[in-house]
């Protein structure tokens, strides 16, 4: 309703002289006003206000370049403006609002004739305050200054010795001449044990050599432990780790335990190949090799076998370039300077840490029974009855070839072949061979040893049975990527395979005593040094599954991710000193990994794995089938 004025307001608005507030008011109703009784004009309504616009449009379509065709939006703007009023305000503190202020102060200073009140205004700002002499209190405060404390420390002076002499052209010269006669000497001696003239040429040319780097030979070792010194300073954190941390949350996960990332191992020269290969030095417990190569049949070139130590994670201690990708290496138990290499191109060699050549000491050739594939597994055996040094290879050519190191050459047995499976037809038996994939000899018998194959297949055989093999275990469904006998127990092993099962097996079974699903493919395994019932494994996602069956039979202890997106790992191996473990990727990175104590647990009492393999063989008695999941 519209209030307005009426007659009366006029009259009104002469007797109340002219005040606004005193004229009457009528109110005019719209005749479309609708008449409302006083319950429904006491009715409440109420609205609800949503963040979404009824009047938006709900059938945009936009074209998508990425999939060719025209796409509904399915995000709308929702907002309605209903009130817009562009203003003339300005911040205080900006620079336009500093030149405002400042030629406003301008015109009040300069313009006309000031009126008394502003300038008794202005007089009165002029005028300091002064303090009341009565009743003034000054208060103060101040902080504690810390007391200057002084750090000493003393230690012993170095050893002083004086050292004077004259030195005179004479006694130059004389200098001079003894060297360059001692030097003459020792090219005699090494001459005379030569007797081809080339080989004369070449020593020539080596004591040369030696000889222009004497010097800096001699400073070699210095430079190294320097080097060594500058590091571990550098990962001084990380060296605290390895050493003291303990993981004390450990207590709180119940069984569980976590995986602590230590030193990351990488080469700039090896980022296009991957990590095929890992193994611990038997005789140095921090230093380790890895074999750098690729899998894939496409991107095959140039390996790397590289060594290094957890005294420089920085840069590898031994660097070994090879025509082939690494695909499987080992270390002389023994002679831990020893390591047998097998490439891609089905070549096996032997390098040697001591000499000072980047080339192997022995080396397989076509016309010595080299492997026409890929050589999968290499693993050193005993000296043989002559002390010769010795090692077996299993190859993509389904043979089982033993390699002796006799004086410059290496001389080939072939132990046994990889049996054809039946679906192979009998005119191509000769022509597809069964692809071994790993090899593993028994801890007491060395006799014995287990070949996985490409068909998920386990044979067992002996290397004085060349017949055949003595059993067969139908293991995986797929490519059988890790067989390794238990250090422990002489009858169980451990397998993996692409089919995403880790499998522990009794030899004396057919089927396997235990079964793990780890929900992608698995690429390899490995026994704990301390423990018949730990082991852990790695897969293509980029996890570490560690298992320990004395405390867990069912599940992992720890399931972690160790690296990045998209990252797969390829191998994994145990210190056999301390609590850590090694892993290789396909990007040529090696990843070093702490063991929290929930995760290296020993037995109390026995071994937890040899008494639950026994009680295995009783239950076997009375049931035939027997596989816990």
């Amino acid at each position: 309703q519209i209030p307005v004025s009426s007659d009366t307001g006029k009259e009104g608005l002469d007797t109340a002289e002219g005040e606004e507030w005193m004229q009457g008011k009528t109110l005019v109703k719209p005749p479309d006003q609708l008449d409302l009784t006083e319950a429904e004009l006491n009715e409440e309504i109420t609205r609800v206000l949503k963040a979404s616009n009824p009047n938006a449009p709900q059938n945009v379509v936009r074209y998508s370049f990425k999939e060719g065709c025209y796409k509904p939006i399915v995000f709308v703007d929702q907002m309605a403006i209903h009130f817009e009023l562009e203003g003339n305000l300005v911040h205080k503190e900006s620079d336009e609002g500093r030149r405002l202020m400042a030629k406003q102060a301008e015109v009040d200073d300069g313009g006309g004739v000031e009126r008394p009140d502003n300038v008794a205004i202005k007089a009165a700002k002029r005028e300091q305050k002064l303090t009341n002499q009565f009743n003034f209190n000054e208060r103060a405060s101040q902080t504690l200054n810390n007391t200057p404390r002084d750090i000493s420390c003393q230690t012993e002076p170095p050893p002083r010795a004086n050292f004077s002499a004259t030195a005179n052209q004479w006694e130059i010269y004389d200098f001079y001449v003894e060297e360059l006669q001692r030097r003459e000497k020792s090219k005699e001696k090494h001459e005379g044990q030569f007797l081809n003239k080339e080989e004369d040429k070449s020593k020539k040319k080596m004591i040369q050599a030696e000889t222009q780097n004497d010097d800096i030979s001699q400073l070699a070792k210095a430079v190294k432990i320097i080097e060594r010194m500058v590091n571990q300073n550098i990962f001084d954190d990380v060296a605290q780790d390895f050493m003291y941390f303990e993981d004390a949350s450990d207590e709180f996960r119940g069984e569980k335990g976590t995986l602590l990332p230590l030193w990351t191992f990488q080469y700039d020269k090896a980022k296009s190949l991957s990590v095929t290969a890992l193994c611990w030095n038997h005789k140095y417990n921090d230093l380790f090799a890895v074999g750098l190569g690729s899998h894939e049949f496409t991107q095959q070139g140039g390996g790397m076998l590289l060594f290094y130590t957890l005294k420089n994670p920085s840069y590898p201690e031994f660097i070994f370039n090879t025509a082939s990708g690494v695909m499987c290496l080992d270390i002389h138990e023994h002679l831990s300077y020893l390591v047998a290499v097998g490439l891609y191109d089905g070549c096996v060699a032997v390098y040697n840490l001591k000499k000072k050549t980047d080339q192997p000491i022995y080396n397989s050739r076509a016309s010595s029974g080299k492997h026409t594939s890929a050589v999968m597994q290499v693993k050193w055996q005993k000296d043989d009855l002559d002390s010769n040094h010795n090692f077996i290879s299993v190859s993509a050519d389904g043979r089982l070839v033993s390699w002796t190191l006799v004086k410059h050459e290496l001389v080939f047995t072939e132990i046994i072949k990889l049996p054809v499976i039946d679906t192979i037809p009998d005119d191509l038996k000769d022509v597809i061979p069964t692809v071994g994939t790993s090899l593993d000899f028994h801890k007491q018998k060395d006799y014995s040893f287990l070949v996985g194959t490409e068909h998920g297949k386990i044979h067992k055989g002996s290397k004085y049975y060349s017949s055949k093999f003595l059993e067969k275990y139908d293991a995986h469904f797929m490519n059988v990527t890790r067989v390794k006998w238990n250090p422990f127990h002489p009858d169980v092993f451990i397998s993996c395979g692409w089919d995403w099962m880790v499998k522990i097996w009794d030899q004396t079974m057919k089927s396997p005593v235990f079964t793990f699903e780890l929900k992608t493919s698995v690429t390899d395994v490995a026994w704990a040094p301390y423990s018949s019932t730990v082991f852990a494994a790695v897969t293509t996602d980029g996890k570490v599954h560690v298992f320990d069956l004395n405390i867990n039979k069912y599940e992992a202890l720890c399931q972690q991710k160790v690296v990045s997106k998209k990252t797969k790992l390829f191998n994994i191996e145990f210190n056999p000193v301390h609590p850590i473990i090694i892993v290789g990727d396909d990007r040529g990175h090696v990843t070093s990994l702490k063991l929290s104590p929930n995760l290296r647990k020993k037995p109390k009492v026995g071994d937890a794995l040899i008494l639950f393999i026994e009680h295995l063989n009783i239950l076997t008695l009375d049931e035939n089938v027997l596989e816990p999941h």
